[in-house]
């Protein structure tokens, strides 16, 4: 895989540079900003901006056509940002890895929406996008920012929370309805866990993760 750092008086200007010397365009190269750089008085006290391009490999089209429906959305929705690409880790039940799409920018918090809603719609549309451009289904994974990590992080830590909350009282949490990938996140959290256990219950939009006692029934 090649890669290379570019550092420039700009983000723009290195992206350009970067992607002049890799000899491809915008959407078959990853982007990675390591320092957004600032000016200076009189050119005193003035940093470059340094980023990281990763050629997209050749032999995985899945990737570079996913970053290229993605930008053309974006330019549709007339929202600048940058999109890092690349491929996840399989699963254990010998699905694919996924395509794994990240846009940054300023003020994307549109594309997230209520509870990550939205995000969770632009994720479904473009895997319909891409299947149909690859004429096969392509597991695709989207996130803003790194959305979803914090998201994952923060919803780790609040399983465990009321999983000790559950193991005290002897008493069921209901937590929030969430969306599928987010109650899956919290079942995994509490998988192991030695005193409490979970269920998904309620239907369509208000299914949420109920964690009960070991012994209780639902």
């Amino acid at each position: 895989m090649r890669q290379i750092e570019i550092s420039a008086h700009s983000v723009e200007e290195a992206i350009e540079l970067a992607l002049q010397e890799l000899g491809v365009e915008r959407a078959q190269a990853s982007i990675e900003v390591l320092a957004e750089g600032k000016g200076g008085m009189f050119g005193l006290g003035r940093e470059d901006a340094h980023i990281r391009a990763t050629l997209l490999e050749a032999s995985d089209d899945r990737v570079y056509l996913a970053k290229e429906l993605l930008s053309e959305l974006l330019a549709h929705l007339e929202l600048p940002a940058d999109i890092t690409a690349g491929v996840g880790v399989a699963s254990d039940d010998g699905e694919a890895a996924p395509i794994t799409l990240d846009i940054n920018g300023d003020e994307l918090g549109i594309l997230i929406g209520r509870r990550g809603q939205t995000l969770a719609a632009m994720q479904y549309v473009l895997r319909l996008m891409l299947a149909q451009k690859l004429n096969a289904s392509a597991p695709l994974v989207l996130d803003v920012n790194g959305y979803k990590k914090r998201r994952s992080d923060s919803l780790r830590t609040l399983a465990q929370h009321i999983a000790e909350q559950v193991s005290i009282s002897q008493r069921s949490f209901a937590l929030e309805p969430m969306p599928a990938y987010e109650r899956r996140i919290i079942h995994l959290a509490l998988s192991g866990h030695p005193s409490v256990m979970t269920q998904s219950v309620g239907f369509g939009d208000a299914r949420k993760v109920t964690v009960v006692p070991k012994g209780r029934s639902f």
